[in-house]
């Protein structure tokens, strides 16, 4: 099978690639590479994605419908892992065009080759942001959606788009509600992330809401073990969307004091909520079990350790 992945430099989206390729997947990557983080990052992320023979990796935007029609007609897709958008919840408030030129234009790119190439398996990144700061716990595939600003919004568009598009194409497209994903190779602008340089490069650690929030960490393995599985069921329909959760929401004191363990005591600069801030991400993940996507997640303790390992090797500490 040829697999195309965008936002293969992103966290997920290279994560998964690898482990396609790893399993002999043929795969083609897209990335802008841009510089919302470490440019220096993805690039190591793509490096690592070339050790494999069975790659091809274009740097390039899917605003771009020019180089996107080359890359289409250059390649048959079997099927499509649509991850490439404008990431930061925060980064939204002060920057909203970028979530609106690149999340809602590069989406309708990609799923308007989805309908004239008539492909049948196509799964791509929501956000567990889009249930906004909602008070009903754990959250549900069928509640009421309050996306809050630009980036959780244009996430609820794509989803509303695609079951447009699956009405009047019949196309078929997987919506997938990531909560607070974790891990290998990760992302330096996410929380954990900025407990580790605090542990490690001796960073000032703001904690918002003086520690009383709690996320849904979700796995990296655990959560490319899911995709794989996604792309070989049959038992999905058509047009569906997926909490990727592991409906075991942890407080975020909990995970400095377990890094703590594996380092020093860090000073925490404890203050109160920051623009876009939730309390609680904590979602139901009981379709991904009864669909047979993962048996058993990976525990928190495990994961972050995995995750510190890889770390401090990135880092030369």
């Amino acid at each position: 099978m040829k697999i195309l992945v965008t936002g293969a430099a992103g966290f997920i989206g290279f994560n998964l690639s690898r482990f396609l390729l790893k399993k002999k997947f043929k795969v083609v990557g897209i990335d802008n590479i841009n510089d919302y983080y470490s440019t220096k990052l993805k690039k190591d992320r793509i490096n690592q994605l070339k050790k494999f023979k069975n790659i091809t990796f274009y740097k390039t935007d899917l605003r771009n419908k020019k180089k996107l029609d080359e890359i289409f007609i250059k390649h048959k897709f079997d099927a499509i892992f649509h991850f490439a958008a404008q990431a930061g919840v925060r980064y939204s408030v002060d920057y909203p065009r970028k979530y609106i030129d690149s999340n809602i234009n590069g989406f309708f790119n990609i799923l308007e080759k989805v309908r004239i190439k008539k492909i049948k398996k196509f799964f791509y990144a929501s956000s567990s942001s889009v249930y906004g700061d909602s008070k009903s716990f754990p959250l549900k595939e069928k509640d009421l959606l309050f996306p809050t600003n630009t980036y959780s919004l244009s996430k609820k568009f794509n989803e509303d788009l695609s079951l447009i598009y699956n009405k009047f194409y019949k196309t078929n497209a997987i919506g997938l509600r990531f909560f607070t994903v974790y891990g290998e190779w990760g992302r330096p602008d996410m929380f954990y992330s900025k407990v580790l340089d605090a542990a490690f490069k001796k960073t000032k650690l703001y904690v918002n809401n003086y520690g009383n929030h709690s996320r849904d960490f979700t796995y990296i393995k655990d959560v490319n073990l899911i995709l794989y599985n996604l792309l070989k069921s049959k038992n999905i329909p058509g047009n569906e969307v997926l909490n990727i959760c592991s409906n075991n929401p942890l407080n975020i004191i909990k995970l400095i004091q377990i890094v703590e363990k594996k380092s020093k005591k860090l000073k925490l600069h404890k203050r109160t909520m920051q623009k876009a801030d939730v309390l609680k991400t904590h979602g139901d993940n009981k379709n991904i079990k009864k669909y047979k996507l993962i048996k058993n997640f990976t525990p928190f303790e495990i994961g972050i350790i995995n995750t510190i390992d890889w770390y401090k090797k990135y880092n030369n500490f």
